[in-house]
């Protein structure tokens, strides 16, 4: 048997793996991805792209083509609540169409200040567009039908087994690094005995428990329901609390029903599905099931480790949340674009190993922070109480429906208008981060304060030629030379190329900038953090030492 080789194994090709592959494959990183399935997903899954998501596809370039994708352009994208499909309209929250984001983006300004907004897709979608892309790039091999069977970390390299599924002959893997993206029941983390830590098993009327998920077709929607386009349909009534999301906004839906106590939802079939679908429709309608299946809604579970010595652990192999804000598979997404380029400048010799283990050290109190706000979601709908009387006629019904609209009208407002999640994720307190004494601003999710306080989000702005500030970065590190009489930064680029940083200094003379920074310069890292910020370049070499972990000279790679 002779091994392949490769510097970085991935176990699993959802949006993690797969957005690690493109990292890795960017950066001529020789990756090899296996998945046990035979393709990228067929059900819609995940179906909310998070506008920083779309602002890390944008800087691999492939925004545009994301965001064609999915809902027909002009389709809206609204979130509405109903007591049932056909019965009355509880609450909505209007938002732009797809071709309206991309005009409105340009206009906005305070907490939606940004390159991108958020896009409604389907995850089957995503994936075959990060697979398409990552299949691009000559250093990698994306094999689907593919499974991790065993590893050990020999402590200079990781040894693995994988093994076609479909039969054939187990193959070795010699790999520097593994990373374990192979969800919620991960052979990596389980391997390497790393437990769970956090919330399980919460109940709640809707989204806590056991849910029924359909993945349909119903051509008949559109002409049998009464009321505006939507992009996401809530039911809320006493016999079947459901939500449903438009796949290609002309028949498909991904919908997704509570399970009551008693019911065993395990055995439904077909005929349960078209059941299931009529009591949150409101009556009989015509559907095609294409794919059923259970899953369980409650969790809020981070890993208590993401990783040991060369193996790590990433999206749902490393924390589980109850799908409320779609906030599960962005944060996987954004997991990949933390360590990649970790990894690739370890490989490189660039940094020190220990460049490594900052990323636990930073993605595990965002993933603590984000299950925890996914939570605070589902308590928010899941713990209102859908009574009869929802569907009475007359007073009793018209005072029950005026404060299920008071509570829901705010309820998708807190789930829905998150810039505050979205944008306000930081790296306070890493290793990797300078610090230079300045406050961040309170984390909360319905607001958003840029700030170019070291170890966030860089503030956004669009400049005079229409470009926006992201799309002048460069693809690794980025001094920012801000301001009409910036200070010299002569000593960065000398210390970049003494360090073999491959940095970019870009200037731009706006006073607006200097003023958004507070500051002249901002070092803005790989996945688009602010690492540093200051008023001149006298310790240089020692903000890239540190925020690079920067190897000793002579070392080699890892």
């Amino acid at each position: 048997m002779k091994d392949l080789r490769c510097d970085v194994l991935v176990a699993g090709g959802g949006p993690c793996g797969l957005m690690l592959a493109n990292e890795l494959g960017r950066r001529g990183i020789a990756t090899l991805l296996v998945d046990a399935k035979p393709g990228t997903a067929f059900n819609p899954q995940a179906n909310a792209t998070q506008a920083r998501t779309m602002e890390h596809f944008r800087r691999l370039g492939f925004a545009p083509e994301i965001r064609a994708q999915g809902l027909p352009a002009d389709h809206p994208t609204d979130i509405a609540y109903f007591t049932r499909y056909t019965g009355h309209e509880l609450a909505r929250l209007t938002l732009p169409t797809a071709e309206q984001a991309v005009r409105n983006v340009r206009g906005m300004a305070g907490s939606w200040s940004a390159a991108e907004l958020p896009h409604r897709i389907s995850q089957k979608f995503v994936e075959a567009t990060l697979r398409r892309h990552a299949q691009g790039f000559d250093c990698n091999d994306v094999r689907y039908g593919w499974r991790l069977l065993e590893f050990s970390d020999q402590g200079d390299h990781v040894q693995a087994l994988v093994e076609p599924v479909a039969g054939g002959a187990p193959q070795r893997v010699h790999t520097r690094y593994l990373v374990g993206a192979d969800g919620p029941r991960s052979l990596v983390r389980q391997a390497l005995a790393i437990p769970w830590g956090g919330h399980s098993g919460v109940r709640r009327d809707f989204m806590g428990g056991q849910m029924f998920a359909v993945y349909l077709r119903a051509p008949a929607f559109y002409d049998a329901f009464p009321h505006a386009r939507a992009w996401m349909y809530v039911s809320v009534n006493h016999e079947r609390r459901a939500f449903m999301a438009s796949v290609d906004g002309r028949s498909e839906f991904a919908f997704h029903a509570a399970v009551h106590a008693g019911e065993d939802a395990e055995q439904w079939n077909e005929d349960d599905a078209r059941r299931v679908f009529a009591q949150a429709f409101g009556r009989e309608l015509e559907i095609e099931v294409l794919s059923c299946c259970t899953w369980t809604a409650g969790h809020s579970l981070v890993a208590q480790a993401f990783g040991r010595g060369r193996v790590f652990i990433a999206g749902d192999a490393a924390h589980l949340f109850t799908p409320t804000g779609g906030l599960g598979y962005n944060t996987a997404v954004e997991d990949a674009v933390n360590l990649g380029w970790k990894l690739a400048s370890v490989l490189r010799g660039t940094s020190a190993p220990a460049l490594l283990e900052s990323y636990g050290q930073e993605r595990r109190p965002l993933a603590e922070r984000n299950t925890a706000y996914a939570r605070q979601f589902a308590d928010s709908v899941g713990l209102f109480a859908a009574l009869p009387v929802l569907e009475e006629q007359g007073a009793a019904g018209d005072a029950a429906r005026a404060e299920a609209a008071r509570h829901l009208n705010a309820h998708v407002r807190l789930e829905f208008n998150i810039p505050g999640v979205t944008f306000g994720g930081r790296y306070d307190g890493s290793p990797i981060v300078i610090a230079d004494g300045s406050a961040p601003p309170p984390d909360q999710p319905n607001g958003y304060l840029p700030t170019a306080c070291p170890g966030g989000r860089p503030p956004h702005a669009w400049l005079e030629d229409g470009r926006s500030l992201y799309d002048s970065f460069g693809p690794e590190w980025t001094l920012l030379v801000l301001g009409p009489q910036p200070p010299a930064v002569d000593g960065f680029a000398a210390a970049a190329q003494a360090a073999g940083l491959d940095l970019k200094v870009v200037r731009h003379a706006a006073p607006a900038l200097r003023e958004l920074y507070e500051a002249p310069l901002a070092l803005i890292r790989p996945d688009q953090i602010v690492a540093w910020r200051g008023f001149d370049a006298r310790d240089a070499a020692a903000v890239l030492r540190s925020a690079a972990a920067i190897a000793q000279a002579g070392s080699s790679p890892r």
